[in-house]
């Protein structure tokens, strides 16, 4: 149960502001450095930080700041071409396949801008840009697809019977039996 509520302290904003700011009123009541980071399940450092950003900046110096990661590899107009090319086949570039993927993508970004993405990087820019995974249903070959059609579970006939929704007087009747 502990983890959990960490978790949760950590996944909100506001609930990060609050558990410094608890931390820190821990410490003005008189706990040191070290019971309130056992107390809240925090280092030691950590805590002292808190105390010192509110020394120096005040309520201000428990705000979550904003966090500097690595900068992205592809503009946000690069994204939007991206997702116009991603909309027509990979030959229509240049490429090889009849359907993008993470490779191919890769690929293309590679010769076209001098970008280099992971395969699985592509994968999630395909996400991020609404794109679904799809494959192809292989065929077997020499197979007869009259002979297919007859070995499915259930035939295109009998699967837009089952969605069709029962008429009223069908209801109605189902109710009266």
């Amino acid at each position: 149960m502990l983890l959990v509520l960490q978790d949760e302290i950590r996944r909100s904003e506001e609930a990060r502001y609050d558990h410094r700011l608890h931390g820190v009123l821990l410490v003005t009541q008189g706990m040191s450095a070290p019971q309130v980071a056992r107390f809240l399940g925090d280092g030691t450092r950590t805590v002292e930080y808190w105390v010192r950003r509110f020394n120096t900046e005040g309520l201000s110096g428990l705000v979550e700041g904003e966090r500097p990661g690595r900068p992205a590899r592809l503009s946000a107009s690069q994204l939007e071409h991206i997702g116009v090319i991603l909309r027509g086949s990979p030959q229509a570039q240049g490429m090889t396949g009849n359907l993008w993927d993470g490779k191919s993508l890769a690929e293309w970004l590679r010769r076209n801008w001098a970008v280099k993405l992971s395969v699985r990087q592509c994968q999630r820019l395909f996400r991020r840009l609404g794109f679904r995974q799809r494959k192809s249903r292989p065929l077997i070959a020499h197979a007869d697809p009259l002979l297919q059609a007859a070995h499915k579970k259930t035939s295109k006939a009998s699967r837009s019977a089952r969605r069709r929704p029962l008429a009223a007087v069908e209801y109605v009747m189902l109710f009266v039996y």
